[in-house]
């Protein structure tokens, strides 16, 4: 069951659960998993809007969970999405990284292209790269690991992940992007990586969309918490 976080003529905003891709161009059968697909059964009027993404003004990676926008017709898609392609719309993720950051809050700025050594990879730097900029600040250390709020000023693919481990702090639990002698907290089973704030202006004014953390991340700050007070 999806969470609906709200709901008007114009939009819906939805807590997306991890393990989920958003949509989906070529593959018919991980389309038909997708979270566009799966939203436009109970709301038949996504089918018509933009195939495959049904909707979907963007998306978030298949195991971060949290805040997506779907836009109900045509003229509200586009609205939307100008707004994302203008960098006019707020977002705040919450990350959990490998050790101890030093600094209470900083920028990562750099030149971004795909990865040449892997193609499934963003790398920084290369002629044909895209400027990126990441914001963040500690929320809570522990004994080997920081709780971060980001705000992604940019919107590059992989943004986060590869900006966070370009700093020596990978995402835990981020397979792709973490170092090979960095072992993840017990029982965590995904990426800790949360949307949960959208600040965006939409056709009938600013709005702004929460999503709490899910319970899968909420466990794993619990056992934190408890290792540290021990």
């Amino acid at each position: 069951m999806v969470e609906i976080i709200h709901e008007d003529k114009h939009l819906i905003a939805v807590n997306k659960p991890p393990g989920m891709v958003v949509f989906h161009e070529n593959d018919t059968a991980v389309r038909k998993e997708s979270l566009s697909f799966l939203l436009s059964k109970r709301y038949p009027e996504l089918r018509s809007l933009n195939h495959p993404r049904n909707g979907a003004v963007h998306r978030l990676d298949k195991d971060t969970s949290g805040i997506v926008l779907f836009a109900r017709d045509e003229d509200s898609f586009f609205f939307l999405q100008k707004e994302f392609l203008k960098r006019r719309a707020k977002k705040k993720y919450l990350a959990l990284v490998f050790k101890r950051m030093k600094k209470e809050e900083g920028r990562i700025e750099m030149l971004m292209q795909r990865s040449k050594k892997d193609r499934r990879k963003q790398a920084p730097g290369g002629k044909r790269g895209r400027r990126s900029l990441t914001l963040f600040k500690v929320i809570e250390r522990f004994n080997d690991f920081t709780l971060l709020e980001v705000i992604p000023v940019t919107g590059r693919k992989h943004q986060i992940r590869c900006h966070l481990s370009f700093t020596g702090h990978p995402v835990v639990g981020d397979r792709l992007y973490r170092f090979k002698d960095q072992q993840d907290p017990e029982d965590l089973k995904r990426q800790f990586l949360h949307a949960g704030l959208l600040k965006i202006r939409t056709p009938d004014g600013v709005k702004t969309f929460k999503a709490p953390l899910s319970q899968d991340l909420r466990k794993i700050l619990w056992k934190l918490k408890d290792q540290r007070s021990n």
